[in-house]
């Protein structure tokens, strides 16, 4: 959060994801005037534009476990060199996605940069779903299912080691929160693991503040700082139509906000990544400028 330079970078990839239309996240949030609102709030932004990606219409999916797994591989790898070079050059990386198995690759860049520098980083996930299948368990095969659980280290070594880093975050640094639909397989590993996991029940009983105050703690503890990986479909989608992946229950549009709130206030943010916004099935461009609300909460704009 010390860097007053924001890279800003798409990437277009919906080969993850069960349901086209996420490539076009990156282009709505821009749309929604994004670079032009983060320099209001005083940052110098370079946009890096997009990583480039196949579609699927030129390509077989591959394994029926795990589809796409090889494109998905080479745009997380080029994502993370992205990711990477933006934190040598002093800059914050907000990475617009994109289905959520582009965390791999944002989350191998930050982890590789500070491991440099002998550190570690922390994690805060903010999801309806679990993302901790991995292709044995998934029942669908679809990749933006297991980018939570590679990047602490479960699941084939193509996800784990991408980068030359593993795991990317230590498991009893990572944290989900909002979570309200999983996988009975996938309940197994996560309950296995040192992951700390607060359900929508936890915020309807403990409120929004008390739990990321746990998490922010946890993402923090011997660490440079937290990353945020942000899906969409944390919100209730009242407020969020426009993703993939829908379940009712979730966030409100203020606790939404004041979950990014307090991660600003904490100035330890080390990289941010929002995605599965999925204009085909949005109404008027609303989720990706929500989306991009989020994000200028989580960089310091403050009400007063």
């Amino acid at each position: 959060m010390s860097a007053k330079t924001i890279n800003v970078i798409g990437v277009p990839l919906d080969l993850g994801a069960g349901r086209r239309g996420v490539d076009m996240g990156p282009s709505a949030m821009r749309v929604a005037d994004l670079n032009k609102k983060l320099a209001t709030l005083g940052y110098s932004v370079e946009d890096a534009g997009n990583v480039p990606v196949t579609i699927p219409e030129t390509q077989h999916f591959g394994d029926q476990q795990s589809k796409f797994l090889k494109e998905i591989i080479q745009v997380c790898e080029h994502l993370a060199q992205l990711v990477e070079k933006a934190l040598d050059e002093k800059s914050l990386p907000i990475v617009l996605g994109g289905d959520h198995s582009i965390a791999i690759g944002t989350l191998g860049g930050g982890a590789r940069f500070y491991q440099r520098i002998r550190q570690n980083i922390g994690l805060i996930w903010f999801d309806a779903h679990a993302d901790f299948n991995t292709p044995e368990t998934s029942p669908s095969g679809n990749v933006h299912g297991m980018p939570l659980s590679a990047v602490v280290g479960v699941g084939p070594q193509d996800l784990t080691n991408l980068h030359g880093i593993c795991p990317k975050v230590k498991p009893q640094n990572a944290v989900l929160v909002g979570v309200r639909d999983i996988d009975v397989p996938e309940k197994e590993l996560l309950v296995s693991s040192a992951v700390r996991v607060f359900t929508m029940r936890d915020i309807d009983e403990r409120g929004m503040r008390s739990v990321v105050e746990e998490a922010i703690k946890i993402a923090t503890q011997h660490t440079a700082g937290l990353a945020v990986s942000w899906d969409m479909d944390f919100l209730d989608p009242s407020y969020a139509p426009g993703v993939g992946t829908p379940v009712k229950g979730g966030a409100s549009y203020r606790e939404a906000h004041l979950a990014m709130e307090m991660i600003a206030d904490t100035n330890k943010l080390l990289s941010l990544e929002l995605v599965e916004v999925n204009p085909v099935l949005d109404h008027m461009n609303t989720t990706a400028s929500l989306g991009v609300e989020l994000i200028l909460s989580a960089l310091g704009k403050k009400i007063l």
